[in-house]
């Protein structure tokens, strides 16, 4: 089991860090839990690979009074799509594809998509796209994929994307869904748009289909074995239940109300599932998340072990979308192969460096790298939806505001 001694930690003073400074982290998220924003967090600062900060607080199931560890599971959600984005490419370390090969070269069901038309009559109709998708699009969500939101549909005559795509089988395999994806009309033409979707679903699939594994055991034996990632699952172990948090949404003036419970209950521990969800299905730590992160920060290796070329991880961590908004991070960010990256500080309003890379979960979990400062940072709490919530970006501000070098 991941623990506190086996990981690499400093003396803040030693990596260019503030003792001093750090100390402001804790009280900050525990205003969140004091206001009744939050159940808890766990907070890790990292410089130049060794750990100055990491700290719990608050309740991973706040009616039990049961408090946040540091080795809590967390669901992390979207931050599975940099995990599962590294797992294609490392296939194409192997020579297996090209960024720019038609999806349908691999998921046949992608031959002949549909986009939504405007029919000049107030209303939608579907035309042939004029280009096919390609892996590199699936990566950047440029696809044109529609997501869980029916305004993305709106006025779509009597299908929209619920209908057709998102009923969960957890019966059934991934496979199946994101064969449904392929029915649905797409948003728009390949390539002319930044949509974030569950297009990782279909990099999931397209690792199952290229590699002959499953995507949970080729994550396994390719990514969390190598790099020590022991909590990291689709679905939980029910012996790591006492472990896992509660998460909760906003009610009334925000105040958080139990919303996925902390027992078998939760759809985390289907154990007899096979439905293993590429773009969000992982629970993780902490410490199992900075191994991963810090395996990119050393350019794809750890100290023993090369998992990805650096070369391949320089790839992944380029903006490939040119000025497309990336509307989900705003103004001054672009987007890599998995990763939302910084391109302007200025225009973003943001404290950490250009070049800084990261993505968080739909549960209010957050991450980033910044290769200039060679400082990781992470914030893990349970609560979404969480837009009312300022607390990702404090946490960018209360770590980086900690350099003193």
């Amino acid at each position: 089991m991941s623990s506190r001694k086996e990981l690499p930690f400093a003396d803040p003073e030693v990596v260019g860090m503030s003792a001093t400074r750090l100390q402001r982290i804790q009280p900050a998220m525990q205003r969140y839990v004091d206001e009744g924003l939050i159940p808890g967090a766990v907070t890790m600062v990292a410089r130049h690979g060794k750990i100055v900060h990491f700290e719990a607080c608050g309740y991973k199931e706040v009616a039990r009074q049961d408090p946040m560890q540091t080795d809590t599971i967390f669901r992390v959600a979207s931050m599975t799509k940099p995990i599962v984005s590294l797992a294609l490419m490392m296939l194409y370390e192997e020579g297996r594809f090209q960024l720019n090969d038609p999806l349908a070269k691999f998921l046949p069901a992608f031959s002949r998509m549909e986009v939504m038309t405007d029919n000049g009559k107030g209303g939608w109709t579907t035309a042939p796209a004029k280009r096919q998708i390609n892996i590199r699009h699936l990566l950047t969500h440029t696809a044109g994929f529609a997501s869980e939101h029916l305004e993305d549909f709106a006025g779509c005559s009597n299908k929209s994307y619920k209908e057709i795509v998102q009923p969960w089988d957890r019966s059934g395999q991934i496979g199946d869904f994101v064969d449904r994806m392929a029915q649905a009309p797409l948003l728009f033409e390949p390539g002319e748009k930044w949509h974030y979707s569950r297009a990782t679903c279909v990099v999931g699939r397209l690792v199952e289909v290229i590699s002959g594994q499953n995507l949970r055991d080729f994550l396994q034996e390719r990514i969390f074995d190598p790099l020590g990632m022991e909590d990291t699952h689709f679905f939980l172990p029910t012996e790591k239940l006492p472990r896992f948090a509660a998460s909760y949404k906003p009610g009334e003036n925000n105040k958080i109300v139990l919303d996925d419970p902390d027992s078998k209950d939760s759809f985390f521990l289907n154990q007899e599932s096979e439905f293993y969800v590429g773009s969000g299905g992982l629970v993780s730590t902490a410490a199992d998340y900075f191994r991963f992160a810090e395996m990119l920060r050393r350019g794809g290796s750890t100290e023993s072990e090369r998992i990805a070329s650096r070369k391949t991880i320089e790839l992944m961590t380029q903006n490939h979308i040119g000025n497309r908004y990336v509307w989900l991070s705003g103004a001054g960010y672009g987007f890599g192969l998995g990763f939302g990256v910084m391109l302007d500080q200025g225009t973003a309003h943001k404290i950490i460096s250009n070049g800084s890379y990261s993505w968080g979960g739909m549960y209010c979990t957050y991450w980033w790298n910044d290769p200039v400062e060679q400082l990781f940072g992470m914030m893990l709490t349970q609560v979404r939806p969480y837009d009312h919530l300022n607390i990702r970006a404090d946490m960018e501000v209360l770590a980086t505001q900690a350099i003193d070098d």
